[in-house]
């Protein structure tokens, strides 16, 4: 049954990024990638060090150089989350990002992420971001983003016993020139707070 849905979710991936006029790279359960068009595979960055896309949809009519700008932008950003390496989202934002949806206490600008990864990884150090679904159109990506990690930091004071952590989060980005100009994101602190075991 399992494998019958994914099926199912790749074709209609596939189905949406045709009408969008881009193409998708679906994901299997067991990791395995489902091309559907060579567009998306010759846009993604395979070096090693950086996360990989799990499914992609790309607008041809911004360019393959253009599209593959984004992605790369987008690779870097998300290795960030997923390493908490500076080097990383440097590559990627631009001195004069913007966050439009800044949480309180947070600062504006880079720093802002740097504090964000900083706090959170005291929280659960062994924090990874899996971007599960990326895409390019125009110049602004969507993303949607899987964090996992076990909360054994502390968190407000509050001491973390290894409790699974396991949310999702929705980014848009805006691209500029060549770096990331300003975002706007919403992630499910609600499930987050429960599973920290902290309330809402």
């Amino acid at each position: 049954m399992r494998a019958r849905t994914l099926v199912r979710i790749a074709a209609v991936t596939a189905a949406v990024a045709s009408l969008a006029g881009g193409t998708a790279v679906a994901a299997h359960g067991d990791g395995r990638h489902q091309v559907s068009h060579s567009w998306p595979q010759r846009l993604i960055d395979r070096a090693p060090d950086l996360v990989q896309p799990k499914t992609i949809t790309a607008d041809r009519s911004i360019g393959e150089k253009r599209a593959a700008q984004e992605v790369l932008l987008a690779q870097q950003l998300y290795t960030f989350w997923n390493t908490g390496q500076q080097k990383y989202l440097d590559a990627a934002v631009s001195p004069q990002f913007k966050d439009n949806t800044l949480p309180a206490g947070r600062p504006q600008g880079p720093a802002g992420p740097v504090f964000a990864s900083k706090n959170f990884r005291a929280a659960v150090p062994d924090l990874t971001c899996e971007l599960s679904d990326l895409l390019v159109t125009g110049d602004k990506i969507t993303a949607r983003l899987v964090f996992r990690g076990h909360f054994t930091g502390t968190f407000n004071g509050v001491q973390g016993k290894g409790q699974t952590v396991d949310f999702n989060a929705i980014d848009i980005q805006h691209i500029g020139t060549d770096k990331i100009i300003e975002d706007w994101h919403i992630e499910d602190n609600e499930t987050l707070l429960t599973q920290l075991g902290v309330g809402s």
